[in-house]
């Protein structure tokens, strides 16, 4: 049990205690963050740290076991965002708290995880306005 501690908790630092989908902090959300396997384990993913991101509970609900979704541009399959080997401002840009997807991975990600439904969108501008987000 000791050694599922220590990989959550170092799972934890290295995401400096936010969603490494979305940036929200774990500090300022109501409930705490999950480990979550960007390959879930259903596909073949193995629980140690290579495969393991820190995500806030909606990213790690909506996420789910997926891989992929459709870049809703091209409407085209689409690999998701992975936090283990992609670079989060290559694929997305903040505009205020509008996470904008940059390539079809950030666009088919930003839509999987809804990161601008409404009352997401709205939890990020309170968050902006308090100095708390990203």
């Amino acid at each position: 049990m000791r050694a599922a501690e220590d990989l959550w908790l170092t799972v934890r630092q290295r995401a400096q205690g936010r969603c490494e989908y979305c940036l929200i902090r774990e500090a300022v959300f109501l409930f705490p963050h999950h480990v979550d396997h960007v390959r879930a384990v259903q596909h073949g993913g193995l629980t140690v740290l290579e495969n393991l991101a820190l995500a806030c509970p909606d990213c790690n609900r909506l996420k789910g076991p997926n891989l992929s979704s459709v870049d809703p541009d091209s409407d085209q399959p689409t690999w998701l965002f992975n936090p283990r080997r992609d670079s989060w401002s290559e694929h997305f840009a903040l505009e205020g708290a509008f996470i904008r997807g940059l390539t079809a991975v950030g666009r088919a990600t930003v839509f999987l995880l809804q990161f601008n439904a409404e009352e997401r969108l709205k939890l990020r501008q309170r968050l902006l306005r308090l100095g708390l987000f990203p």
